[in-house]
């Protein structure tokens, strides 16, 4: 990780608008690298070029890497540098059971409601993906697939338990950064985005499901595929 990234990094979140905690901000901004693979599993994080280019004493920093630690995004040894965690499939597994469940849940209650005011709002998201899928803008295409989903249970509800599971999804997370370049994944993900919507809107909470739970699925699909093209980045 280079001084000059981390800048960057800093750049940006100082013009993004009020300022978070200090060890928030490291965390937040990490772990965006990391799970869009800016920092690759193996990658060594120099926590001096750290603090260094956020101009934060050694706390917030070491706060920020134990709680991704916690998240098994990264390897904190004592004596050794710490490391970028390599691609954990059977912790993606895990994830991935966790999202079914609350996101099928989410989808029943949403379907069960008689007005779908939310309509609009998640047909925006889906036609501003699609306008990022043709221009080939992975990073905007990322962030509102993961927008889409959240909202998905932001909007029945349960908000704090988007972050339970997003603190479990690094690893199944790193896994679709890496298949979203394949050709015709982004569209794969628009069609199957407006299906769920489509059965939600339909009222047909048993569809809604069976849409949410074959789309989450395609997450590990082509993990071995994966793993193949990047032996590197798996464990």
């Amino acid at each position: 990780m280079s001084i000059v990234d981390l800048t960057a990094a800093r750049d940006a979140r100082d013009e993004a608008g009020p300022r978070l905690p200090a060890g928030v901000t490291v965390y937040e901004r990490l772990r965006q690298m990391i799970v869009t693979l800016a920092l690759p599993p193996g990658a060594a994080i120099n926590r001096s070029e750290l603090q260094a280019s956020f101009g934060l004493s050694s706390t917030p920093v070491r706060d920020a890497l134990t709680r991704l630690g916690e998240e098994g995004l990264v390897d904190i040894k004592a004596q050794s540098a710490t490391r970028v965690s390599l691609i954990d499939v059977a912790a993606a597994r895990q994830a991935q059971f966790l999202r079914r469940a609350v996101e099928q849940e989410a989808v029943r209650l949403l379907a069960a409601l008689p007005d779908k005011e939310f309509e609009p709002e998640l047909r925006s998201l889906l036609d501003a993906q699609t306008l990022r899928a043709a221009a080939g803008d992975i990073d905007g295409f990322d962030t509102l697939d993961r927008t889409f989903h959240r909202r998905l249970v932001e909007l029945a509800g349960a908000p704090d338990l988007f972050s339970l599971v997003r603190a479990r999804c690094g690893h199944i997370d790193r896994i679709r950064r890496l298949h979203l370049p394949v050709r015709g994944k982004a569209e794969e993900v628009v069609r199957d985005h407006a299906r769920i919507l489509k059965a939600i809107v339909a009222g047909n909470a048993e569809k809604a499901q069976a849409r949410v739970r074959d789309h989450l699925a395609r997450s590990l699909a082509y993990v071995e595929t994966l793993r193949a093209a990047h032996p590197d980045f798996f464990r």
